[in-house]
Order: structure tokens, then sequence, then C-alpha cells
């Protein structure tokens, strides 16, 4: 360290320092233990080009290289990037330069309906185009595998023999290798000439091989390489077809990956409407600013979260809280941009707009939980990511093995390719080592390591939000495997989200049906919850309520009405007190079931 000026004012430090003996995650974390935060930028990148778990790692090794870059969290499933940096030292067009030298593209990620909207034409290009090159490669595979087939057993009777000719397989297999399959060599290139290896050159080594052998010993058998038998078009052609359906699938899953924040989006209202100069004006609700006054009718979604100047309404806020019944404003009240006005008008002054909203708060949530890795992933990539040249190594090792040692020792002539006619002993000893060995390569392919605990992440982080369940992280959401019991905050939470009628208590002459029935009359013009569960409650059990002769809503306290010269009084204990109405022989009874979460009408 040479020097460091701390800025009480401005919360700022600047420091000299020589990057070869300490690095900026040291002085980070040197601040964070003496009891200070330091904070960095973040920036939220989408990545593309990434196939694999290796991409994974090259991705975020070329990025945490960089000298002002503290941490990188790079995923898979959702193509995206998370950086923490300090601009002074890197800006972010020298990281997206150091992503895009290794042969990936990066961009800046908005936010936004506008930004899902482009992130989701971007995924159905992708799956557009693998599932032409999947049609492509499995109608022309399929050919090729029954050209192959031709000779033997039920096949002849119907496959011509033409098809079986080795030039006209190559001409098949050829649009297949260098079409559908072409990704994989350029990808393949694209690495290695900056020292990467992926998935890509695995698959490229396995097809590049089968085909270059095939095409060998079609136009040059007698080149040493296995023979004119040794053709394994049919493997080219098909491998090339089956990692490209695994490509289409992954395009697919990986398109569902913004589903659960859409659906989110979907409850941000589109319109508000704002008092200015005495007059209601209707705009667009990211419009709106703070301080802002707004009106809002029975029905209508609230635009944005603020404090009740003038009315009294009930609100459904379960999106937020999870309850059932709708909660009571009135002036001095705050709202929650989001939720639903039920009954009244009222209007309120905003105070907190855009991305500060609790409702944009928790779509922030849900697309940094996306966009974290669970432990358990970070190994897997690691493994992942130093896979490839040891699977490369042990393919060698085992074509050098077969060639010079296996073939001689433990070769049978009666061998056959399962599935297939082939008689292995007459691709000799080169052609059946090549086998095997490309074998090795294929099979070894680590795909599902780097994709399967993502995927499991946007599925379960996407499945929580539609069902209210919020996960701050993948570590918590890899944390529930281990839960045995879990403890909810308050009673009447867990509910089927709407109300019903449980018990009815009757006082004096009147039975229980009696006493159910005349609240259902003077309930039944209401629009409250409550009141419609008491009218459904009575329906249930065959009781049809009349029509009211006149009736009262008395805000927050409950309604009144009139029925054949009797006046009847349904509400809360504050309705009750006003009107000089005691109960206290069902007091204890009242106070029992409200112990038991439920809500007393009287």
């Amino acid at each position: 360290m040479q020097g460091v000026v701390v800025n009480l004012a401005t919360g700022k430090a600047s420091v000299e320092y020589d990057p070869a003996q300490v690095s900026l995650t040291a002085m980070k974390k040197a601040v964070d233990e003496a009891g200070y935060e330091a904070v960095l930028s973040t920036a939220h990148l989408n990545i593309t080009g990434m196939t694999c778990a290796s991409c994974v790692e090259h991705v975020q090794k070329a990025v945490t290289d960089l000298p002002g870059v503290t941490k990188a969290v790079v995923n898979l499933a959702t193509e995206s990037a998370k950086i923490e940096y300090e601009p002074s030292i890197t800006s972010l067009s020298e990281i997206k330069k150091a992503i895009k030298d290794i042969g990936y593209e990066a961009a800046e990620r908005t936010e936004g309906q506008e930004a899902l909207d482009r992130e989701q034409e971007a995924r159905r290009r992708d799956v557009r185009r693998q599932l032409i090159n999947l049609i492509v490669a499995g109608t022309l595979g399929t050919l090729v595998m029954l050209g192959m087939l031709q000779p033997y057993g039920f096949f002849s009777g119907f496959v011509p023999a033409w098809l079986n000719n080795k030039v006209v397989l190559f001409f098949l297999t050829t649009p297949v290798v260098f079409g559908p399959g072409r990704q994989f060599f350029i990808n393949s290139w694209n690495g290695l000439r900056r020292g990467l290896t992926d998935m890509n050159l695995l698959y490229a080594t396995g097809i590049g091989a089968a085909y270059a052998i095939a095409v060998l010993n079609t136009f040059w058998p007698d080149a040493g390489f296995g023979g004119k038998e040794a053709t394994f078009y049919e493997a080219a052609a098909l491998l090339t077809a089956f990692i490209i359906l695994g490509r289409y699938l992954e395009a697919v899953t990986r398109g569902r990956t913004s589903q659960a924040i859409r659906r989110l989006m979907k409850l941000q209202p589109k319109r508000a409407r704002v008092l200015r100069d005495g007059q209601e004006v209707e705009i667009p609700a990211e419009e709106v600013q703070i301080d802002d006054l707004l009106s809002v009718r029975p029905g209508e979604v609230i635009a944005v979260d603020g404090v009740v100047q003038d009315g009294y309404s009930s609100v459904d806020q379960s999106m937020i809280t999870g309850e059932s019944i709708p909660v009571e404003k009135k002036a001095g009240d705050e709202v929650i941009g989001g939720t639903i006005n039920k009954t009244g008008a009222f209007k309120f002054r905003a105070t907190r707009v855009g991305k500060d909203t609790a409702l944009a708060q928790i779509i922030k949530l849900v697309e940094d939980a996306q966009t974290t890795k669970a432990p358990i992933q970070k190994i897997a990539d690691r493994v992942a990511g130093h896979f490839i040249l040891g699977v490369h190594i042990l393919a060698l090792l085992t074509f050098l093995f077969w060639f010079f040692v296996g073939f001689g020792l433990w070769f049978t002539p009666e061998s056959t390719l399962v599935l297939t006619p082939y008689h292995l002993t007459a691709v000799g000893a080169f052609g059946f080592a090549l086998l095997v060995s490309v074998t090795v390569l294929v099979i070894s392919c680590p795909c599902a390591l780097g994709l399967a605990t993502p995927s499991a992440i946007m599925a379960g982080s996407g499945k929580g939000a539609e069902y209210g369940i919020l996960f701050k992280g993948a570590d918590a959401m890899e944390g529930t495997a281990r839960l045995d019991a879990v403890i909810f905050d308050k009673t009447g939470t867990l509910t089927k989200g709407e109300p019903s009628v449980t018990d009815v208590l009757a006082a004096g002459k009147l039975t229980q049906n009696e006493v159910l029935q005349l609240a259902a009359v003077a309930e039944k013009n209401s629009e409250h919850p409550l009141g419609e569960a008491i009218v459904r409650g009575a329906r249930e059990r065959g009781l049809e309520p009349e029509d009211a002769l006149s009736f009262n809503a008395i805000p927050g306290h409950g309604v009144e009405a009139r029925l054949n010269g009797r006046a009847i009084l349904l509400g809360n204990r504050k309705l009750m007190a006003e009107r000089k109405v005691t109960f206290d022989s069902l007091l204890s009874e009242a106070e029992r079931l409200e112990n038991e979460g439920k809500t007393a009408m009287f």
C-alpha cells in the first residue's frame, strides 16, 4: 500500500497500491473486517454463446482475472452474469471486451417488461434454430441408419439397395456434419485459438473422427484405417442428431426461465390515475412520481406504494401478505402497489415508485435468486470446467491401449455392435480402437452436470413464486432439503384463500338457521368478502336470503338492513358498542373462536 485517503463527507476512499502485492478483494475484506462496508459497482450482463459448464468456468475466469473485479457469478441456465467491480480500475466495457475475446457475447441486462420481451424473442429464435437443425439432422440421420442396415434382416425388404451405397451415405451425412453440426466445429475452433476447451470440442472430436474415418475408408479403403467396412456414417449422423436434440431441449428449458418473473410482472399495473391541477389524468404507471396524488376506484389495481390521504376502502393484499381477508384502509394507512382495491374509492400520495415499490423488490428478489449459484453447483462447475482435457487424454489412452494391446488379447471375432449388423472383425484393430475411443468421448460429456442444478433452481424458484414462496438465493433453496420443521409467524395465513362460515351461535329464541338467514339478508348486497362468505354459507345450508327493504354499509364497522319491519344490525364489536347492543352471554364463546384464528361477526 502506497497511500490511502478517506473522505468522510463523500464516504469514499482513494487507495494507491501495487496490484502484484495486494488485490482489490483483499482490501475489500480488510474494510469489511474493520466493521465497515466497501460498496462496489454491480453489473448484470446477458452472456450468449455458452453451452456447457466449462463455458461458465471460462467466462468467470476471464472476468475475475481483471484487476478491478472482485466477484463474478455466471449462470448457464439464465445465460447471465452478476459482476462486482470497481469502475475506476476496470470499466464495464473492458469486462465485456474480456468476455468477447474468449468467444462469447456480452450485453448489459436491461430491466422491465421490454427486457423480458427481448429475452423471450432471443430464446424463441434459439429454439427455432435448434428445431430446424434437429429436423435436418434427424431426417438425414435416419436415412443414413436405414442405409447401413439395408443388407440385413427385414430391412432389405423395404429399404432400396442404392441407399446402402457408401457414396450415397457420404452425400447424406455431409450436410448433417457441416450443417447442424457446424456449430460444434466453429465453437471448438474459437475456444482452441484462445487456449480454451469446452464441451463443443468433445462433440467435434467424436463427430469429426467418425466422419473423417468413414470418408477415408469410402474413397481410399486401402489407406490402413480399417478398410471399406469401417465406414461409420451413421455414428457421425446420429451422434450429431442426438446432440442437437439435447441442445433443442436445453433451449426449450432456458426459454422457460423467465416465466416466474413474467408472471410477477403481470401483477404490475400498467396505468395510473393521477390528480393534476384538480383533474384526473390517466398516465403509464412507470411515469408516476413521488408525492403524486392518485385516485383509485373500486376494483382497480393500486399503481404504486403510498399513503391514503382521503377516503375509505378495503384492499386485497393477499399477493403480498397471504391474508385472505381484505384490509380496511383509511387516511394515514399505507397501500401497496399491485394490490386490488375492493369496495370504496380513495386518494393516496405516492411514496415509492418504479423499482422501489414492494412488488418491484419482490421481482428483483426472484431475479437475484435465479442468478445465484447453489454451493453444489460451484462444485459441479469446477469439476466440469477441468473435465474436457481429462476426457481427451482418457480417449487417447483408450485408443492406444486397444490398438496396441487390447485388440490382440481380448478381442473375439464374434463381437458385434448392439442393434447393428456389424461383425467387428472386418474393421480391424484401428477401426475398433477408434470406435471405442469415440465412445469414450461421447459418453463423457458432462452437459447434465453443468445444466441440472441451474435448471432445478430456475424451476424451483419459478414454481415457488407461483405459489407465493420467495427464496433469497440458491443457497437458501438448497438448504430446504435439510428442513424437518417449518414455523409460521401468525394465525390465519394458511388458509384456502377465501373466508367461509365455520360456526353459528344463537342466543335467545332464534335458531342457528334463523341467525344465519338474517345475516345473509343483511349481507346480500355487500361486496365485502366476509359478507359474501355469509351469503354463500347460508345457500350451502339451503337458506335462500330474501332481499332487504333497505341496506346501508357502515365503513369499518359492518352493515344495517331492514326486512319485514325488523332492523338487522351485523358487524364487529365497535358497531355493537356504538349501538349499545350487549352480548355478554356470547362473549366467552366469541373470544374462544377468535383465539382459534376465526373472525367473529355479531
